[in-house]
């Protein structure tokens, strides 16, 4: 039963890496996305009184950073970040990151994300923009003015380092430490930063992945049949 189980392993890391591949494909054109790809690992079991028992392991995930297109827009309040930093969102269950920069005034005058989070400054309090401001003057580290006067600093902050981030959504990272500012960020205003996703590679992956499956699969169904064959065998 050894070659079913080893195969078994490999078919499960299979099937989550090829959820993992389409949903790459499905967030191609999501504001801010980061390319998640699946790490391949081998567990060794020894066994008493036999040789060892291999399988493989695929829980590990990693995250392209690489910078995505920036792609312009036009939107007043359309941000992107070019070189490091992330944006820094507040949201019920604590601070967030972000690459995903297009944001809106909402009912209060407070700077927010399509799903209400509010965008803090780097010393991590809201940032307020006056709903009577007949224009917004962006300076290219993130300061935002009206006629002359100062309104605030969008916040473009990065990891300690050592620290660690973990995706929480599409979109959004939580940071495993402090975060600290960027000394000098460069904050492109009417312009949105795309995936970083390759959809061509990742397609291609994705084919890959399913003829290795369906291989896997017809090795099964001839392993079964072997032990089919080997049963019958015994009981005659």
């Amino acid at each position: 039963m050894d070659t079913g189980y080893i195969t078994l392993s490999r078919q499960s890391g299979l099937m989550s890496e090829m959820r993992l591949v389409a949903n790459n494909i499905a967030n191609a054109n999501t504001t801010g996305y980061r390319q998640q790809g699946l790490v391949f690992s081998e567990f060794v079991r020894d066994l008493p009184g036999s040789l060892s028992l291999s399988m493989s392991r695929a829980q590990a995930r990693n995250t392209s950073f690489q910078q995505g297109v920036l792609n312009e827009t036009g939107g007043q309040f359309d941000f992107a970040i070019e070189g490091e930093g992330y944006f820094m969102v507040e949201t019920p269950s604590g601070n967030r990151l972000t690459r995903a920069g297009g944001f809106f005034p909402d009912a209060n005058g407070y700077l927010v994300t399509p799903d209400g989070f509010q965008v803090l400054d780097s010393n991590g309090a809201p940032v307020f923009v006056p709903p009577d401001a007949a224009t917004i003057d962006v300076g290219t580290d993130g300061t935002l003015s009206t006629n002359g006067q100062l309104l605030g600093q969008i916040g473009v902050v990065l990891p300690r380092a050592g620290t660690d981030l973990v995706r929480d959504g599409n979109a959004l990272f939580k940071p495993q430490g402090d975060v600290e500012p960027v000394a000098e960020p460069i904050v492109v205003n009417r312009f949105l930063e795309g995936s970083n996703v390759n959809a061509v590679e990742q397609v291609a992956r994705l084919i890959e992945i399913q003829r290795a499956y369906e291989l896997g699969q017809s090795f099964l169904e001839a392993e079964d049949e072997r032990l089919r064959s080997a049963l019958k065998t015994l009981m005659r």
